[in-house]
């Protein structure tokens, strides 16, 4: 799953410098992408305010992996089963998806609307001899100028932060190209999610500092099967992951209260 160092050091990271690394767009909140710039430098510090990220990655990873495995016909047990394939990172933060992704043999673009987490992602993936492409951007600017499409595209706990959730999901969408796919992770508008995903992982378990989260803007699976309607893309799911406080794990899962992703795919 994991490349050995000896290849990851032939790399030349890439910073993105022929971007203008300046993020605009109508899906932008500045106060969430203020909260998330003012942690950006503890981003790799799996014991700090990005602690439940860490321990929510493996399973995220298992999904992206798998599902596309299925998709493109790959052997997920050979080294790099994703080389020759694109994939773009919407909402990056620190890389903790783009890193792994990139180990898996993908050509990672990875974007954010906080130049500070793409600093942080550019420090640490040049530190792991990582050449994966970062740009502090909107998937709104990549569309206007013509970047991509790619094999896959992630938008991955981004959409409950942004100003236009159907704008900006339905041009993630239109970066995918044909025979691709996309894959979409979230929170659900329920009670459950409200007393749980809200209340109780900021304010009693604190997982994740109070304020982080607005359980107004949490969306259905309806709603995000609803904003994709008028794309041509097939939508699956919803798909659940949950967490067992016994493992301490968390896993793919048929609850969907809280936690789940929605894959689309394209023809």
């Amino acid at each position: 799953m994991v490349a050995s160092n000896d290849t990851l050091s032939a790399r030349k990271p890439q910073s993105g410098g022929d971007f203008n690394d300046q993020a605009a767009g109508p899906s932008i909140d500045p106060a969430d992408v203020a909260r998330f710039s003012a942690q950006a430098a503890e981003w790799w510090d799996a014991r700090g305010p990005f602690a439940p990220l860490h321990k929510f990655n493996p399973a995220r990873l298992a999904f992206v992996r798998d599902r596309a495995a299925e998709r493109f016909g790959r052997d997920i047990r050979s080294r790099e089963p994703f080389a020759g394939l694109s994939l773009l990172d919407v909402g990056c933060g620190g890389g903790l998806i783009a890193e792994p992704m990139r180990r898996l043999g993908f050509a990672v673009t990875a974007v954010d609307a906080s130049a500070e987490n793409i600093g942080t992602a550019r420090v640490h993936a040049e530190q792991q001899g990582l050449d994966i492409a970062y740009r502090a951007a909107t998937v709104e600017q990549l569309e206007a100028e013509g970047v991509g499409p790619f094999d896959v595209v992630l938008t991955l706990e981004v959409i409950e932060h942004v100003a236009d959730p159907e704008a900006f999901i339905r041009s993630c969408s239109r970066l995918v190209k044909p025979g691709g796919l996309m894959i979409v992770a979230t929170l659900n508008r329920t009670l459950k999610s409200l007393a749980l995903g809200k209340v109780a992982a900021e304010y009693v378990l604190r997982w994740v500092p109070a304020g982080t989260h607005d359980w107004r803007q949490f969306l259905k699976p309806d709603e995000l099967r609803l904003m994709l309607s008028e794309e041509p893309v097939a939508v699956s799911g919803p798909y659940g992951l949950v967490y067992n406080p016994l493992t301490d794990r968390w896993s793919e899962s048929d609850d969907v209260g809280i936690n789940y992703m929605m894959v689309a795919t394209r023809d």
